[in-house]
């Protein structure tokens, strides 16, 4: 279990954010500067790449400079956060032989410090000229988990593609968040259980699940797991948790937190079992605490989730709570 993470220092209006997209080629263009104003009205400078409409394929360039674009964004030393512009495919491809450099532990102010700015003694800041926020989710989950393995806390929230479409609490609540300020729990369906305390790992179940095995795939042990997906059929949602049951993958896993699996339903005239059949089928018999139809995922409300702080995830009550 990861015994520590850093959260990047808040931000405040007038800081530089810069925006990539190390996914999918940008396609919502009119989503996408409607979001970048919504930053830019909470007093923030928005540098957008001048790349940002490149395509090669279905990728927003190709690797190499999909890497360069994310890079230069890390070890700006002005720049204090990283918007992804969309989701998709392409981040994963990316981190391949990556190193995210200035990452170590050399530049992290520890809680012996004096004067060190911190929400509680579990947690970490950085100076500023260290890593910083990385805010998305979907294919941006390859991203999150990349650098929550080295101890870096990024945020599982909307893209600069669908920030527009967030009901007002749910973008307060991402400002809150990377401003300093609590955030409120969020209440689903329990499935009882009990309560547990967890290390909250967000994702993109088909993203998370093609991370397994691989170099990206972080210590599992302790985690409390938070999945939502888009456009997978009741069977390929049943093959995907499946290998994780097979795999061991959760079998120190804590608890898992369920968000919205929008546009999961099989084709008309198909047999099949209902999204909501499978995931209890699949992970009602784990012997620990499942809350569903908590308000994050594709379909709005996307509940700004941090990555690798501790929650308490109530089953008997269905809330999902950030431990302050």
């Amino acid at each position: 279990m990861q015994s520590q993470i850093i959260i990047p220092q808040p931000l405040q209006p007038g800081d530089l954010l810069g925006v990539i997209a190390p996914s999918g080629a940008l396609r919502e263009l009119t989503t996408f500067e409607r979001g970048v104003e919504i930053w830019r009205s909470r007093g923030y400078r928005v540098e957008v790449i001048p790349e940002i409409n490149d395509r090669w394929g279905y990728l927003a360039g190709n690797d190499e400079n999909r890497r360069h674009h994310l890079a230069s964004a890390w070890h700006d030393p002005e720049c204090r956060g990283i918007l992804c512009a969309r989701g998709g495919f392409g981040s994963t491809r990316i981190l391949e032989n990556w190193n995210w450099g200035h990452g170590d532990t050399g530049n992290i102010i520890t809680p012996d410090t004096p004067d060190t700015p911190r929400r509680d003694e579990s947690r970490l800041y950085i100076t500023p000229h260290t890593p910083k926020w990385i805010i998305g989710f979907s294919d941006i989950t390859a991203l999150l988990w990349s650098l929550y393995k080295i101890g870096i806390s990024g945020v599982h929230a909307p893209l600069l593609t669908t920030i527009g479409d967030e009901p007002e609490w749910s973008i307060q609540r991402l400002f809150d968040w990377v401003e300093g300020r609590s955030v409120n729990a969020l209440k689903g369906c329990g499935w009882g259980g009990g309560v547990a305390n967890g290390i909250l790992l967000p994702a993109n179940l088909t993203v998370a699940t093609h991370l397994l095995c691989t170099p990206i795939q972080p210590d599992l042990d302790g985690v409390i797991l938070a999945f939502e997906d888009v456009t997978e059929a009741p069977y390929r949602i049943d093959r995907m948790l499946t290998q994780w049951r097979m795999s061991g993958a959760l079998s120190k896993v804590r608890g898992i937190a369920l968000g919205s699996f929008t546009n999961c339903e099989a084709p008309p005239g198909v047999p099949s079992f209902s999204v909501a059949e499978v995931l209890r089928d699949r992970l009602g018999d784990l012997g620990i605490p499942v809350v569903s139809d908590l308000p994050f995922g594709h379909e709005a409300p996307n509940a700004a989730l941090p990555v690798g702080v501790e929650v308490t995830l109530d089953a008997d009550q269905g809330i999902l709570d950030i431990v302050n």
